[in-house]
């Protein structure tokens, strides 16, 4: 399209209604523009006064692609930032008509944009802000700043209009969204005052500041604040809400101090599983620092059973325990797990019964069971303390979570080496229960219990070792046979699985170390099962 076609089609939209493909032709003149390296040509034609009707009509549609330039740095800035200025300052014009719907728009179409650029996550990356999200952010809080100050020149006895009421839900609407995009993925620290810290501090005033009451928005979530998005991002958006509130305690001096700490961490569970159901770091930091932050203020040994039956209350440590297995980052494993030990401290006798249960029958990882079993004995040795005496673990009860600990789901084809943590702190279980004073428990039916699930599983754990121990010793005979036998030297040991790892793709001297570490393992259970069947003998002794 030459110069002359493109004035006839201005001219035309000067004394013309426009139609809406009109819009789109505006845009592509714009974009072709900018693609031929013409910026300050269309520059020029924005600022023009004669043409300011022009670009009060359609200039919106022109901020997508001169951010788009922003964004991709590869010619001169200054022209497209100034563009950009200029279409904002003429927007800002445009607001004496139906003033909410047009920042609805404005605000709607500029964070769409801005969500595209990716979140510093370093301080370094943040000062630098190469891609100007840290300048974009401070830039949106000050244009919503005159807004906000209208909304409360409106407070008192004023009757608010529908007008009012929708530049209300326009600016919660930002809100959210700010929440969700870039806050939620972003390092936010109150110890580093960074300008996305800042923009948070922002947000987090912006919403009382427009009657927003941040107890409701977490708590009471009503369904026509919900639907302002969809359930997902609403979800995400309050989980930062709460982060921020909770963890980083912005604005958190004007929260009501009204609600208890149980009925807090009740509503930030849903919260908090939102975070832990994601595996991106920063989703997953502030949902251990939420569910931290929010377990500290409950009692020790208080929460009731009826908790866990909550839908959160289930799923939530179900998130953790991946956490714990899969999560390839250290630091979030070890944070992972104190947040874990710290929900089984908050948990009564009978949740803790319960919970140790559902654990150890979901998690199909040893590691995670052994941590269960050893918490077990910690709450045995607890429960037989003067005052501490309990059915849970000190009676009845507790031999259904023995026969749950005391048990090999695979009988005699279980994989000894991939359950060693979990059976060799059952065998410590065990021992530990057979040392105490069978007067401590509630009867003797219990006693009596224990006697017949420990022979039952001994039994089958004898087997089991009788049976790892031939393989092994026999694919470690094949082996120092190969190594002997020079023209031998390249066949391959069959393919063997030792704690999740293929013996065959090892080194012979690699492999020879795991066989025996192997074998050394299974005498190792062995001695345990020597020293419990000791202490048995001992016991019947005095007994008799």
């Amino acid at each position: 399209m030459n110069e002359d076609q493109v004035n006839d089609i201005i001219q035309r939209w000067v004394k013309e209604e426009l139609k809406p493909e009109d819009y789109q032709q505006f845009k592509n003149i714009g974009s072709a523009c900018l693609n031929g390296g013409d910026s300050a040509r269309l520059l020029k034609f924005l600022q023009d006064k004669k043409n300011q009707g022009i670009v009060k009509s359609m200039g919106c549609v022109l901020v997508a692609p001169l951010v788009n330039e922003v964004v991709k740095k590869e010619r001169s800035l200054d022209h497209c930032q100034a563009a950009i200025t200029h279409l904002t300052r003429v927007a800002l014009l445009r607001l004496e008509d139906r003033r909410a719907a047009c920042l609805g728009l404005v605000l709607s179409a500029l964070q769409k944009q801005v969500s595209q650029l990716p979140v510093p996550y370093t301080k370094q990356q943040e000062e630098a802000d190469e891609y100007g999200l840290c300048r974009c952010c401070i830039a949106l809080a000050k244009f919503t700043k005159s807004f906000i100050v209208e909304v409360k020149r409106k407070d008192g006895n004023y009757t608010a209009t529908a007008e009012d009421e929708e530049l209300r839900t326009e600016l919660l609407k930002f809100c959210m969204r700010s929440l969700r995009e870039p806050l939620l993925e972003a390092e936010l620290n109150r110890n580093r005052k960074s300008s996305l810290w800042l923009f948070a501090t922002e947000i987090m005033v912006i919403l009382p500041a427009i009657q927003e009451s941040l107890s409701e928005l977490l708590f009471f979530n009503s369904l026509k604040k919900s639907t302002l998005m969809d359930n997902s991002q609403s979800k995400e958006s309050r989980a930062c809400l709460a982060y921020l509130l909770f963890v980083q305690l912005i604005t958190m001096d004007s929260f009501p101090a009204v609600f208890s700490p149980v009925f807090v961490l009740q509503c930030n569970m849903e919260y908090i599983n939102q975070l832990l159901s994601r595996y991106a770091e920063s989703h997953l930091l502030k949902g251990l620092a939420l569910y931290s932050t929010s377990l500290e203020r409950v009692q020790d040994n208080s929460l009731p059973v009826s908790l866990l039956e909550l839908k959160s209350f289930y799923s939530v440590p179900q998130n953790l325990v991946k956490v714990l297995t899969d999560c390839p980052m250290q630091h979030l494993r070890e944070s992972g797990l104190q947040v874990f030990q710290l929900f089984i401290n908050k948990l009564d006798a009978e949740a803790k019964h319960k919970f140790f249960r559902c654990i150890l029958k979901t998690s199909n990882h040893a590691g995670v069971e052994s941590y269960i079993v050893k918490n077990i004995r910690n709450q045995v040795a607890f429960s037989m303390k003067p005052g501490n005496a309990n059915k849970w673990f000190l009676g009845e009860e507790f031999v259904s979570l023995l026969e749950l600990v005391l048990c090999l789901p695979q009988g005699a084809e279980t994989d000894l080496l991939n359950s060693m943590d979990r059976i060799m702190e059952s065998l410590n279980l065990l021992r530990y229960l057979l040392i105490r004073d069978k007067g401590l428990w509630s009867s003797t039916d219990v006693w009596e219990e224990l006697g017949r699930i420990q022979d039952e599983y001994l039994k089958m754990l004898r087997v089991c070792i009788s049976i790892s121990r031939a393989y092994y010793s026999a694919e470690l005979k094949a082996l120092r046979e190969d190594q002997k036998d020079a023209a031998r030297s390249t066949r391959l040991v069959k393919s063997i699985t030792v704690k999740h790892k293929q013996v065959s793709n090892m080194s012979p001297d690699v492999q020879n170390q795991v066989l025996q570490s192997a074998l050394v393992t299974f005498d190792l259970m062995e001695s345990l099962i020597v020293r419990i069947e000791e202490i048995t003998e001992e016991k019947l002794k005095i007994s008799n």
